[in-house]
């Protein structure tokens, strides 16, 4: 049977709306309009659609990232990511999810903004958590130990960079974003080689996972 817009959950209707709201928020903001606007294009009730996000922006962009999150997973199967390394997967998932955020970048600097304040930075955190968990998961990642945060965290900041460089990145395909995101990874790789080689512990080769991403956040100059 097929499902109307009537029958769907609040759930349902935010995971409906989420990835045409940007497409408003651009426009009139994080705003009850942009929802309004959403709901009218996605076919559900709008008193319906304002329940579905009765918290505001931050729901509104907590369900956007949440699309982002889940077109992500389907860009990059598993059986895709198995062929690659480690730092091309990660890379690669960085890359998918700034592939799915470009015809939104206004949406996303106004999303940007609402999260830096104050009041929204405890939510803000766990979105970015979110995002960096999911990339972990999409990449192999079944660490049970403190390098299962550590990773996480530092992700998270490498992903925050890398779109603030994005959101005002107007070169050819994103290669500004996309070789600032190489730097990054490049400069832990190299610290990784050169401290492998101060321990007499061998080459870049068998460097571990968690010593990798657990320098991200350092690269070296």
């Amino acid at each position: 049977m097929t499902q109307t817009p009537e029958d769907l959950t609040l759930d349902e209707v935010r995971v409906r709306l989420a990835p045409i709201l940007p497409h408003h928020a651009a426009f009139d903001g994080w705003r009850p309009e942009a929802v309004a606007m959403a709901a009218a294009e996605g076919g559900v009730d709008p008193e319906i659609a304002r329940l579905a996000f009765h918290d505001g922006a931050m729901d509104m962009i907590d369900a956007w990232f949440a699309s982002v999150d889940a077109g992500m997973v389907d860009a990059l199967p598993p059986e895709q990511l198995a062929a690659l390394s480690i730092r091309q997967r990660i890379t690669s998932l960085v890359e998918a999810r700034l592939a799915l955020l470009a015809r939104d970048r206004e949406a996303l600097r106004r999303a940007i903004a609402i999260m830096a304040m104050p009041q929204n930075a405890a939510r803000a955190a766990r979105l970015g958590w979110r995002a960096a968990d999911m990339m972990w998961r999409a990449a192999g990642d079944d660490a049970t130990d403190l390098s299962h945060y550590s990773k996480r965290m530092t992700l998270a900041a490498v992903y925050a960079a890398t779109l603030m460089v994005f959101i005002d990145d107007e070169s050819d395909d994103y290669e500004e974003s996309r070789a600032f995101l190489a730097r990054r990874i490049e400069g832990v790789m190299r610290f990784e080689r050169a401290k492998a080689r101060w321990k007499g512990i061998g080459g870049g080769e068998r460097l571990s996972l968690a010593r990798f991403i657990g320098r991200l956040r350092y690269p070296a100059v």
